[in-house]
């Protein structure tokens, strides 16, 4: 297998999206070893400032690369979020009181893509139990700003080009609202959609596995390949786009800067040949907040019990807070919000009015300063309640300098048709910047 092919000027194997790479290696122009070693290249002039990593092994990505049997996702290369389990690398949770462990098996998410043919580089940094207290982990853009969390290195390890797709998880806000602030693009599918066993769970109902990608496109492709759904990567969304403008009720809390991205994507979309419809926020959608509340509050200290019960002195007085504040949820809440997301989709259905898909905002505006906290899942907090397939994609950047994303959202399990309005989107955000 030849470990040349053709790149544009000045670019190499790091530069190519995923797609590109996986067509490359099949073809037997690109071998994965050549692509690994040219992403080794990044994260070591990168990683030093950036700090996504917990674990990296140049060793062992070599033997792994070298090995690569081909598939959908030939010498793709990967990051893996430290609260997915791995058995050839240390899975520590994000916590010093599992730091080390190593779990007997891989998640099966990473032995798909494995058998896929995708080479992992490495663990990326998560907060602890991917909740609220920060790792090392620094904006690539600034490494004095948070790279949000809990997805942390994840995003950060994309958005450095160190890795072309990364796993993220989501129970509140932890892959859409880091993606936001690292300038890159954050998936989370419908809920179910990419099996999440081997991931440390903290809310069974509202825990999502997701990607982080360069585009939307590289996103529709990887989760195409993992969920064994090829109609994932073949939508099209065309002129005829219909998207709701929806501001939320907590739209005090938007920042300047994720309020003009939300008016630069408007006039792209429209621009584009799409129509923007701004949609009348119900006052019902506040409820959503208490609903989210008492999910978590009641699924997460329970799921946590043992860390609680047994390893209370070796967790961060931030996790501990954190828990207690969720505690505080009753049964009695827990029972009767589940009641009322029994009619999701019927709910969601409302709140999208004959759009095609809503455009929210992604975070509150750009990764604030400082690295002792992640930012706010104020505006990510419902979508996952609601289980809706939900993209952060770049729109441009705020007025510090940093990126700045927009929420796609879709209707439950039409992540093809919201993929596919995400890329158009995506489309007419450069078209509007070139």
């Amino acid at each position: 297998m030849s470990n040349t092919a053709s790149f544009s000027e000045g670019a190499g194997p790091a530069d190519l999206s995923a797609r590109e790479t996986a067509a490359l290696v099949a073809a037997g122009t690109l071998s994965a070893e050549a692509v690994s070693a040219a992403f080794m290249e990044r994260i070591a002039l990168r990683e030093p400032d950036v700090q996504a990593f917990a674990h990296f092994d140049r060793d062992r990505v070599l033997a792994e690369a070298r090995t690569n049997r081909g598939g959908e996702l030939a010498g793709v290369t990967f990051g893996v979020k430290d609260v997915i389990d791995t058995a050839d690398m240390p899975t520590g949770y994000g916590s010093a009181a599992y730091e080390g462990s190593r779990p007997p098996w891989d998640a099966p998410i990473v032995a798909l893509t494995r058998r896929f043919g995708g080479v992992v580089m490495g663990k990326t940094v998560s907060t602890e139990f991917a909740m609220s207290s920060p790792g090392k982990t620094r904006n690539p853009h600034n490494p004095a700003h948070t790279p949000g969390g809990s997805s942390s290195g994840s995003c950060a390890a994309v958005a450095a080009g160190m890795v072309q797709v990364a796993f993220g998880t989501q129970t509140a806000g932890s892959i859409l609202r880091p993606a936001s602030y690292c300038g890159v693009v954050g998936y989370k599918p419908s809920f179910g959609t990419l099996n999440r066993a081997g991931m440390k769970p903290l809310s069974d109902s509202l825990d999502h596995l997701g990607l982080i990608t360069r585009d939307v496109r590289d996103a529709a492709f990887a989760v195409a390949a993992l969920a064994e759904k090829p109609a994932l990567a073949e939508g099209m969304a065309g002129p005829g786009l219909r998207v709701g403008l929806f501001r939320t009720s907590r739209w005090e809390q938007a920042e300047p800067a994720t309020r003009a991205a939300l008016v630069r994507t408007a006039a792209a979309i429209e621009a584009a040949g799409g129509t923007v419809r701004e949609l009348d926020v119900p006052e019902s959608f506040e409820s959503y907040f208490a609903l989210f509340d008492a999910v978590m509050g009641w699924e997460t200290p329970r799921t946590l019990a043992y860390e609680r019960d047994s390893l209370g002195a070796r967790l961060s007085p931030l996790t501990l807070g954190f828990i207690a504040t969720l505690a505080r949820a009753t049964r009695d809440d827990y029972d009767a919000a589940l009641a009322v997301l029994k009619h999701r989709e019927a709910r969601v259905e409302e709140l999208l009015e004959g759009c095609d898909v809503l455009i929210t905002p992604a975070a509150p505006g750009e990764a604030p300063a400082g690295l002792g906290a992640t930012g706010d899942p104020v505006f990510n907090k419902v979508w996952t309640l609601l289980h809706v397939p939900a993209l952060s994609v770049p729109a441009g950047l705020g007025p510090s300098g940093l990126p700045v994303g927009v929420q796609v959202v879709g209707r439950i399990g039409d992540d093809v048709g919201t993929l596919a309005a995400a890329a158009f989107i995506e489309d007419a955000l450069k078209a509007q910047a070139s």
